[in-house]
């Protein structure tokens, strides 16, 4: 989206040093900005401040500052630039259409948001957050980074206690809210699933009036948050709901077909990515995209191409033959039981999960980690874990040592590799398909 640096100053309230000059979009890397953007030095592991140079560099127009004008580039000085930043997100959001969603959940929101945005783009302009860029920060950077012809943004919402979400609608202010689950997730930091489901609704009671609540009605917990909300409520599931799955059959490659059934008409479809827990999450995008009129020959289409960001139900073969399920991204219980399910599923003879462990899940944590191991012995798939004793097996330290304990695999293998981002397993499947 273009901005003057005198409307960037406007929208902040900071003060404009040096030119008057026009920015296409933000970055907050200076590694990853286009020429033309906005550099916005953020505090993270280390001050964003100390990379103004490299970001000049890059090609960047200007610059935000709360260190005073930096010389030979217009700038941006500004109290506090996370702050000035979400402002400038907000001014963003001033200038899109009214079709704006909220998505969130413990697990699914991301895949849903792609989903969606698979669907939405074959009628509209659509924009959507990058990978899982949906905090504070990454909410503000996907609406600034819109272009200028957007017709429907998809904004992912994560939350960490009570509050966050609700700061996020201010400036996103969706008109439509998608809940995927309530799960175990972040509850070291948001408590039990009624804490957390009390963090999630905050997308639902963000809504206008004229809004829409889309809910998944096979989930108590997120079905009874249409009671928070004066605007309309479309709901979807596997089981309840006005946009259904039945007939849900799961290919030999994880791929799932099922007919699709809504007051709009019925379809068959063929999921483009794999899991059968990928069918709720496509029930939500297909709740979305319905709602703001997408044909249903568009839906289906969309459905049959989309893809997930990275490391999510990734099947692929090493070249030993083996089957190789990239789970790698994050892990819950919720999804972490899904991918053992998946796993077990593929038709071969020896199946294997090499997991790490799932992070912040506090006083819930060794009771969920021991579940995963149950059910993991339940299908018969053989555990390896890495860097926790809390599946209640002897770990192995790091991936060489996993791979060394898979030992020589082929075509009779399949392995699921998930952990939380924590533990960075995706180097593991990396080191598998390289095998």
């Amino acid at each position: 989206m273009l901005f003057t640096t005198s409307q960037i100053a406007d929208a902040t309230g900071g003060t404009l040093v040096g030119a008057d000059v026009e920015v296409d979009g933000a970055a907050f890397d200076s590694r990853l900005l286009r020429p033309g953007q906005l550099f916005v030095p953020v505090h993270g592991e280390r001050d964003g401040h100390e990379f103004i140079a490299a970001a000049l560099a890059a090609g960047a127009a200007a610059t935000l500052s709360a260190r005073g004008a930096v010389a030979g580039v217009p700038t941006v000085v500004v109290d506090d630039v996370d702050a000035a930043f979400v402002a400038l997100g907000g001014a963003a959001r001033d200038r899109l259409p009214d079709r704006v969603a909220g998505v969130t959940g413990s697990v699914g929101k991301t895949s849903t948001k792609d989903l969606a945005a698979a669907i939405l783009h074959r009628r509209y302009v659509t924009t959507a957050n990058e990978k899982s860029f949906n905090n504070e920060l990454g909410v503000p950077f996907t609406l600034v980074n819109a272009e200028a012809d957007t017709e429907v943004t998809i904004i992912e919402m994560g939350a960490r206690g009570i509050g966050h979400i609700t700061d996020l609608c201010e400036v996103a202010r969706p008109t439509a809210a998608i809940v995927t689950a309530v799960e175990l997730a972040h509850s070291e930091h948001m408590g039990g699933l009624d804490d957390i489901a009390r963090a999630k609704s905050e997308l639902v009671e963000g809504l206008v009036h004229s809004g829409t609540a889309i809910l998944n009605a096979d989930d108590p917990r997120v079905a009874a948050m249409g009671r928070l909300t004066s605007a309309d409520v479309l709901t979807f599931g596997r089981e309840f709901g006005s946009v259904r799955a039945t007939d849900v059959v799961v290919d030999h490659d994880l791929r799932v077909r099922f007919t699709l059934r809504t007051d709009w008409g019925d379809a068959p479809v063929h999921l483009g990515v794999r899991g059968a827990h990928h069918v709720t999450n496509a029930l939500a995008a297909a709740s979305l995209a319905l709602l703001w009129d997408v044909p249903m020959d568009d839906v289906v289409d969309g459905l049959g191409v989309g893809a997930l960001s990275p490391w999510r139900m990734e099947l692929h073969v090493a070249p030993s033959g083996a089957r190789i399920l990239n789970d790698a991204y994050n892990a819950g219980p919720a999804s972490m039981e899904a991918a053992l399910r998946s796993v077990a599923l593929l038709p071969v003879e020896r199946h294997h999960a090499v997991l790490g462990p799932m992070a912040e899940l506090g006083d819930h944590s060794l009771d969920a980690h021991r579940h995963v191991a149950r059910v993991a012995a339940e299908l018969g798939v053989r555990l390896v874990a890495v860097g926790t004793d809390a599946y209640g097996i002897d770990p192995v330290p790091d991936i060489d040592a996993a791979v060394a304990v898979l030992g020589a695999l082929d075509a009779d293998d399949a392995v699921l590799v998930k952990g939380s981002r924590v533990s960075g397993l995706e180097r593991l499947a990396h080191a598998l398909l390289a095998d």
